[in-house]
């Protein structure tokens, strides 16, 4: 854990065991270059993230593209191997179990992908599909497999006579209920959803958000829901973590990070959303440049060369993450 992050772990909302907690969780990628291709540095993709997530919530994630969200969705799933740091699921700490034990723990934790399309095969029937997991895990017989895909189908709202079709005979929002049912076939308690209606045009986006919501209130799932919409996180999460090169910056419930943000990041991101009423005027509060390089991030405060607040002591001193209210967590030395 980078000093100065964070005083600690975030504590979970509640007194139950998390379904997933993630401690100073860092993946750091090499870079090669020169002649003989030797390492040239690391991209720090992921810096000192902590936070976990109780049955039935929604935490979500959000921030700028390549500020390291998607990679610590991965990471967490180990679908990437950590770095540094440590990962619990259900209480039981996975960062470093054997390829075998691990396997085992897979049923528990999916994930649904950005592009339904990319993620389907596309010589594979959508019934296979959904009903591959079952199969790898070795679920029941070929007909009660079958029988499970046609009510996963039905969950998800697709019809059963579809499961013989192609991933192309589908429409974008189709395939994406394909990807939930497909994620669902084993059912998980947590699932790391990364911009899932993203490339889904908007009131395919509405249906999917509250499929989403149903099925989590039916089945008590834990989302970990990556996305940089804050419109589409404060419709679905319970809490929202705000990143910025690698790190969270401010962790807070959604009422009080949308109503009082305390980062001028979060700030700056929320000034950004479009209001839906031509009468209502905002300032002109704009966030300037670019995301600095995870390959050579400032020091101090990774958001000063943006930020329109910041003062000497950000240039050079790593902020804390420090708990300013009751489950209002911030990193900045103004607050």
């Amino acid at each position: 854990m980078s000093e100065g992050l964070h005083a600690g772990p975030i504590p979970p909302a509640s007194l139950s065991p998390p379904v997933l907690e993630v401690n100073g969780l860092k993946k750091y990628f090499s870079t090669r270059g020169g002649f003989l291709g030797r390492n040239a540095g690391h991209v720090f993709a992921v810096d000192g993230v902590s936070f976990s997530i109780q049955r039935g919530e929604t935490l979500g994630l959000v921030g700028e593209s390549g500020c390291g969200k998607s990679t610590v969705g991965r990471t967490a799933l180990r679908l990437i191997e950590p770095t540094a740091g440590s990962i619990k699921l259900d209480g039981e700490d996975i960062t470093h179990l054997p390829r075998k034990e691990l396997r085992r723990r897979r049923a528990q934790m999916q994930i649904i992908f950005q592009d339904p399309f990319s993620s389907l095969d596309p010589r594979m029937s959508v019934g296979s599909i959904v009903g591959e997991p079952l199969r790898i895990h070795r679920v029941g017989s070929a007909k009660d497999r079958t029988a499970q895909v046609a009510e996963l189908f039905d969950r998800v709202g697709l019809r059963r006579t579809q499961m013989s079709n192609y991933p192309h005979q589908f429409s974008g929002g189709q395939r994406q209920r394909i990807g939930i049912a497909r994620a669902l076939a084993l059912s998980p308690k947590l699932v790391v959803a990364d911009e899932p209606v993203s490339s889904l045009d908007v009131s395919i986006q509405a249906q999917i958000l509250n499929l989403m919501m149903s099925l989590q209130r039916e089945l008590g799932l834990a989302y970990l829901f990556i996305s940089h919409n804050l419109a589409v996180v404060e419709h679905l999460s319970q809490r929202v973590a705000v990143m910025y090169l690698g790190r969270i910056v401010e962790h807070a419930e959604k009422a009080s990070l949308f109503t009082s943000p305390l980062h001028p990041y979060t700030e700056l991101l929320l000034a950004a959303v479009p209001v839906p009423d031509p009468s209502v005027r905002r300032g002109k509060r704009i966030l300037q440049g670019d995301v600095p390089s995870p390959v050579n991030p400032p020091a101090g405060c990774r958001f000063h060369t943006r930020c329109p607040y910041a003062v000497e002591r950000c240039r050079v001193e790593t902020p804390m993450l420090r708990e300013i209210s009751p489950g209002h967590w911030v990193a900045c030395h103004l607050r």
